[in-house]
């Protein structure tokens, strides 16, 4: 939680209040549903929230929007980004129920108003959405081909806060995995916003509608 507030200093107290609350509603659930690694449970806030807030760092999120978090897992990067953007929505999908499961009573545990969740396949989702995330669910390839369907046009100019687009977080080299999906997105190295050694080698990478 220390690395919230060092990175994150002008959080207010209900954040405060959900980001901390995080630690043991993860540490609960999971001793239930394995939704995150053992080796990372104790790591949860560097290695999850903090990676997942990553996002919030790199790029802006204009109020009103609506976000598509595709793979989340147990919760990730949706729910770092729904206590930390309260004025955006967010759509949390996985194709694993007992994922949604866990994610549908954390949200509903914050009191998160601005959270949905869905059991499908991303093939499935008949909805349009402004921006999409994702962290390292499937190769850059398939999340943009599942992406392009789902982002709403981009009718007008509008600042990075608004702009259509896919955002996710990778690691490693990237080279030839985007070479593959034929795309050229932005890459923005996570160890430049938060020098902790950890995100030395992770990335956010942004697609552009």
């Amino acid at each position: 939680m220390e690395l919230i507030r060092k990175y994150f200093p002008s959080l207010g107290d209900q954040q405060l209040s959900q980001f901390e609350r995080l630690g043991p509603l993860y540490n609960q659930w999971n001793a239930k549903i394995n939704v995150i690694s053992r080796k990372d449970i104790d790591a949860l806030y560097e290695r999850h929230v903090l990676h997942s807030l990553s996002i919030a760092l790199a790029f802006p999120f204009a109020s009103g929007i609506e976000v598509l978090d595709i793979g989340t897992g147990g919760g990730f990067p949706g729910i770092p980004l729904a206590i930390y953007f309260p004025h955006v929505r967010f759509h949390l999908l996985d194709s694993i129920a007992k994922k949604v499961q866990v994610v549908r009573a954390i949200a509903t545990e914050l009191e998160l108003q601005n959270v949905s969740t869905e059991h499908a396949r991303a093939e499935a989702v008949r909805r349009k959405f402004d921006r999409i995330v994702s962290r390292a669910v499937a190769p850059l390839k398939d999340l943009w081909n599942w992406s392009k369907p789902l982002l709403n046009d981009f009718r007008q100019p509008r600042d990075e806060g608004g702009r259509p687009g896919l955002i996710c977080l990778k690691g490693g080299n990237l080279a030839a995995e985007i070479a593959e999906s034929g795309t050229c997105p932005r890459q923005i190295q996570i160890f430049q916003l938060i020098p902790e050694e950890y995100f030395r080698d992770k990335y956010v990478l942004f697609i552009a509608q």
